[in-house]
Order: C-alpha cells, then structure tokens, then sequence
C-alpha cells in the first residue's frame, strides 16, 4: 500500500534472512520504493546495497548520492558511511576534513557508537592533525562505554602500551576481555597473551588456550 516504513523493514528482513529466504536483490527493490519516497533509513541501507554491489553492481557514485541523501536528513549511520566515502576517496574526491566532519555529526550529538570509534583511531594515528591520544581516549571510551568491542579494545591497546594514560596491565586486560566476550577475534587472541604472560592477570595456560582456540577458530592468523 505504499507505506514507507514498512517498504525499509521488509527489505532489511530480505537483506538479513530474517523471516524470509535471504535475497538481496528483492531487498533492494524494497529499500528503492521507500528510499523513492524520502525515507531515510532506506536511503541508507541503499548507499550500503552499492557500496558493497549486494543485489546490485557495485557503484561507488551511485552509493555516495543515497548516504547524501540519508545524511542529509540525519540519519547517522549514513553520515559515518558517507564520511568513509570521503575518507578512502570512493566516489568522491578524498577529503580527510570533510570526512571528520560528517563522522563528527554522526558522533555528536546523535551517539552513534562506530562513529566515535572511528574519531578515536583519526585522533589515535594522526589522521586529525595533530596526533592527540587524549581525543582518542575521550572517543573511544564513548564507544566503549555503548558496548562497542572495536572501542573497548583500543582502550586496551592503549592501557597496555602506555599511550595517552599510565600504563595499566590489569585495566587493559578489563577491556580486552570486554571485547573478547563478545567475539572480536584481536581482543581474543591479546587476552590470551595476557594469560599466557601472566600480564595484568595470573599466568594460566588452560585459559590461554582457550582464548587462542576461540580467536583461532575465526581464522586469526597469530592465534
């Protein structure tokens, strides 16, 4: 019947396998006919089907015009993804400042946890002029503290290696497991490091291992 909001949730549950068989092409059929009427979310689930040339050729133009047109409305996933765009100069000229800023709006105020993550590593290597692990911090802790694994492990890195605060083992360790608990392989394969160095924690090689299999089993090369 035309409505939009339905058009966007049916082709996300076509993208996702969800209550339906998986299928892309139909999910993008869906998202065209709400994103044809303004609808944001499925602007953006567009720009992503492009992107990535999921149920349609890959277009990088093509991706860059539908996050616009999300971003433009707010919508934050598609400022952070546009913002990439930017970032690695896929269908726009790169322009690291134009980057910052739509991950920025993405960040704040709209809280939008890979956002932030994604500030925190620009500040962390330099890419926001100049190098400040203090801004990396205060970005990835807004992260981390939403349940993002990518950001509690980077909090780690930082408590381990000294960087931006005073090194900390047992803290460092805190976060890794953090994100090891929910499957990020890097988190995985550090923490059982830990274990297996007895660094912030007792040495234990039971949990070692166990920590290695499980980061090993997502095909993590050194584990």
């Amino acid at each position: 019947q035309g409505h939009a909001a339905a058009q966007f949730d049916l082709g996300l549950k076509y993208m996702n396998g969800r209550g339906v068989r998986q299928d892309d092409a139909e999910a993008v059929r869906w998202y065209h006919l709400a994103a044809d009427q303004g609808n944001a979310n499925a602007q953006g689930g567009l720009g992503l089907m492009y992107s990535n040339g999921q149920g349609v050729d890959q277009d990088n133009a093509e991706a860059v015009r539908w996050y616009r047109l999300a971003a433009t409305q707010g919508n934050a996933t598609a400022q952070h993804n546009l913002g990439l765009m930017y970032l690695n100069g896929r269908g726009v000229p790169q322009d690291v400042a134009e980057a910052d800023r739509l991950v920025g709006l993405a960040a704040n105020p709209r809280n939008f946890a890979p956002a932030q993550f994604f500030l925190g590593m620009m500040s962390f290597d330099g890419r926001r002029v100049p190098q400040d692990f203090a801004e990396a911090i205060r970005w990835h802790r807004l992260a981390a503290d939403q349940g993002f694994a990518s950001a509690q492990y980077a909090l780690g890195v930082m408590y381990g290696n000294g960087q931006g605060l005073a090194r900390n083992d047992v803290e460092a360790v805190r976060w890794y497991r953090r994100a090891a608990d929910q499957g990020l392989p890097s988190a995985q394969f550090t923490l059982a490091v830990m274990y297996d160095n007895g660094q912030g924690i007792p040495r234990d090689d039971v949990e070692a291992v166990r920590w290695y299999r499980l980061a090993a089993d997502q095909a993590h090369a050194p584990a």
